[in-house]
């Protein structure tokens, strides 16, 4: 029997993020529906908790604490967090089972598109991603990932608030567009903002993202309705969701209940945060399960604006009690991929019965006398994780698009045409595609239209 913690550490990467003395304020009068003089003297009382608010005042002092508040509001702030965290004080202050340091994958969000911009957030696309590709691509040794964050665009298109609605959020192809065709990348796991998933996003991750590390479920839910943005569900409702650390497949109709889709969901819950945090109990249960022979992935989420040095000191206190506690449980600190495939398939991939990493074959089309010009896709080995691969169109005028792909029978090709009803190939400058299988295995290709015609 496997007796194993993996250990994925995902952080929702949202770059620099300032707040203002009256943004503080604001927050609580939203969360808590109370209005105090906003000054700084005020705020020294309500974090001291020397103010009588009818028995939130703890409540509040944690969402007004150093720590939940003392952002990293620079790129400068940033770096030099990240430069503390590329310290062998901090990677390795407690390795892991192989003698390996700690891990971040970090899930990059885009802030794009919004009209209003309090928080100075880094508007642009690819500009947090590539921040943090070069930082892991300069530290290679620590075998930190890339992946995949989103926010859904607010209705009046705020860039501090994170809304439900996929369907409602024009970006989010446009994001994913430009990653293939820009930076020839895709994601293949996946942080809910907010821990926010509904109908729309439960379909959307089903057709290409195999792996969904969103679940915060709590044994106890009466905390999430003593903040208002929580209440009945209104964040990140997973009150369905299994809390025993364990990975399911969703349900059609509920991203939260166990059922028959596709995609594999984790359980992440917050470091050092005011709602659904990790703690020592938590810990113990993961460990505790992992000695009855299953291994267990253990989610932590937390954010790069926060002080990570911190929290990743805290949650290896965790890890060192629990282990004392079961000390045949071994632990592993782990990117994302590596943390659904071992806890799903086990050590050695190889030995997974059909297992063949997913191949595509990219092809122009050109016109012939009985057909317009188009793309065909191949799987050339492997199988493609949903229906179709991701198809991301470049015009001459810079848009960016993304189309549905044309089926063949067979379930393995797939076409695409420009005609009429899609695109004259006079206007495409560049397309591209991209697919997972179901073990994270990613493929990404892209043409150049200037090189095939």
């Amino acid at each position: 029997m496997s007796k194993k913690v993996v250990i994925y550490h995902a952080i929702d990467t949202e770059g620099p993020l300032y707040e203002s003395l009256d943004a503080k304020f604001e927050r609580i009068e939203e969360l808590f529906k109370i209005q105090i003089e906003r000054t700084e003297e005020n705020l020294k009382k309500l974090r001291n908790k020397e103010i009588d608010l009818g028995g939130i005042e703890e409540n509040i002092a944690t969402v007004l604490s150093g720590h939940l508040t003392n952002y990293n509001d620079t790129w400068d702030k940033i770096d030099h967090m990240l430069k503390r965290l590329s310290t062998e004080e901090v990677r390795f202050h407690l390795p892991d089972c192989n003698g390996n340091g700690w891990v971040f994958n970090w899930h990059c969000i885009d802030h794009v598109d919004f009209d209003y911009n309090p928080r100075r957030r880094d508007i642009g696309y690819h500009n947090i991603h590539d921040h943090f590709v070069n930082y892991v691509e300069k530290n290679k040794q620590f075998r930190d990932e890339i992946q995949w964050h989103f926010h859904p665009m607010s209705t009046y298109h705020d860039a501090h608030r994170c809304a439900t609605s996929y369907t409602n959020s024009e970006h989010l192809h446009q994001i994913l567009t430009r990653r293939v065709i820009e930076r020839n990348w895709f994601p293949s796991c996946f942080r809910a903002g907010f821990q926010v998933e509904r109908p729309d996003s439960n379909h959307f991750l089903e057709q290409w993202i195999p792996f969904d590390i969103s679940n915060m479920a709590l044994d106890d839910n009466s905390e999430l309705d003593e903040v208002i943005d929580f209440k009945n569900g209104r964040s990140g409702d997973w009150r369905l969701a299994p809390t025993d650390w364990s990975l399911y497949h969703p349900s059609h109709d509920h991203w939260a209940i166990p059922g028959n889709c596709r995609r594999w969901i984790g359980r992440a819950l917050n470091v050092l945060n005011r709602i659904a945090s990790m703690d020592q109990r938590e810990m113990d249960k993961a460990f505790k399960r992992a000695s009855n022979g299953e291994t267990t992935l253990v989610g932590l989420a937390s954010h790069d604006f926060r002080n990570l040095e911190t929290e990743v000191f805290h949650l290896k206190e965790l890890i060192a009690e629990s282990s004392k506690k079961y000390p045949d449980v071994q632990f592993e600190y782990c990117s994302g991929v590596d943390a659904f495939r071992k806890t799903i398939w086990g050590e050695d991939m190889s030995k997974v019965s059909g297992y063949e990493p997913l191949e595509l074959d990219f092809k122009f089309i050109p016109a012939s006398k009985d057909d317009v010009p188009g793309l065909k896709v191949t799987t050339k080995s492997g199988k493609v994780f949903g229906p179709q691969p991701y198809l991301a169109i470049e015009t001459k005028s810079r848009r960016f698009i993304h189309d549905n792909l044309d089926f063949s029978t067979d379930l393995k090709t797939w076409h695409y045409a420009f005609h009429s009803d899609s695109l004259p190939i006079e206007d495409v400058k560049r397309v591209g595609i991209a697919a997972n299988d179901q073990y994270g295995n990613t493929v990404v290709k892209n043409i150049d239209m200037k090189e095939v015609l």
